[in-house]
């Protein structure tokens, strides 16, 4: 039997502003990738959003972005180091496990979001940064990485246990990168659409680009963001299309760690 995490970003809401209805996804996901204060979130959204995953029974994971509120975290940022992109995304988990423990969740695992997400993707040495960061607060957490990019192979290098991902709700470059979100249809809003993609994908262990090529696809987890207006309905189509086609949807299980 075929076996699947649904996750979903969520959390990125600041002070009284809210973002998405992380109370509904956390009905459907089985982890949630929680924002870190960088991009969005603060201490008492990270707090409530763990406290209302622990309810739920969601794994919980840091979602550390570049510090930039005002472009929701997808602006490209250049400038930083390595050591600094480093200190960046530790500063970020540790943040989210200290707001985690006080709702008595555990933090397991670590996705980068957006543009950080993006460009370590294809950058080796911000790659290695994220990854070293990742294996320094906790080499027990798992590192959520697209299949196949600098990112996986950086995580894997450094002996982590990575969690290959792919998206419901994006469509596909030829090089298996994400397309720009600049571009047009890149961004996949009909929950139909996505369910049937998403069996695809980890059905067949493939998904189509967007100019029509067959890309080999293996996932472990399937994202479905959570500040589009049909997220909540998307992600309750994914989940129903993959059980009725006789997938398990459930989280990973996490490596116990040395800090528990």
């Amino acid at each position: 039997m075929a076996v699947i995490d649904l996750n979903c970003d969520m959390g990125e809401g600041f002070g009284a502003w809210a973002m998405g209805d992380d109370r509904a996804m956390l009905d459907i996901v089985t982890s949630a990738n929680i924002a870190c204060g960088f991009h969005a979130g603060d201490p008492s959204i990270m707090a409530e959003t763990a406290r209302l995953a622990l309810e739920k029974g969601v794994r919980i994971g840091a979602h550390p972005g570049f510090d930039d509120r005002a472009g929701f975290g997808r602006r490209t940022i250049r400038g930083d180091s390595p050591a600094a992109i480093e200190r960046m995304v530790a500063y970020q988990i540790g943040a989210l496990q200290g707001c985690a423990a006080l709702a008595g969740h555990r933090v397991t695992h670590v996705k980068p979001h957006g543009a950080l997400y993006n460009m370590a993707a294809v950058e080796a040495d911000l790659a290695m940064a994220i990854a070293r960061a990742v294996k320094a607060v906790d080499p027990a957490l798992l590192f959520v990485v697209p299949p196949l990019s600098a990112m996986d192979k950086a995580g894997t290098t450094l002996g982590l246990r990575v969690l290959r991902e792919a998206f419901a709700d994006r469509t596909y470059e030829d090089d298996g990168t994400l397309t720009p979100r600049s571009v047009a249809g890149s961004v996949i809003h009909a929950p139909e659409l996505a369910a049937e993609r998403v069996v695809r994908m980890v059905l067949d262990g493939a998904v189509t680009s967007r100019h029509g090529t067959r890309l080999p696809i293996v996932a472990d987890t399937i994202c479905v963001h959570g500040d589009t207006p049909t997220a909540v309905a998307m992600a309750g189509a994914v989940r129903v299309a993959l059980e009725k086609a006789g997938v398990l949807v459930r989280p990973p299980h996490p490596v116990q760690s040395a800090t528990a």
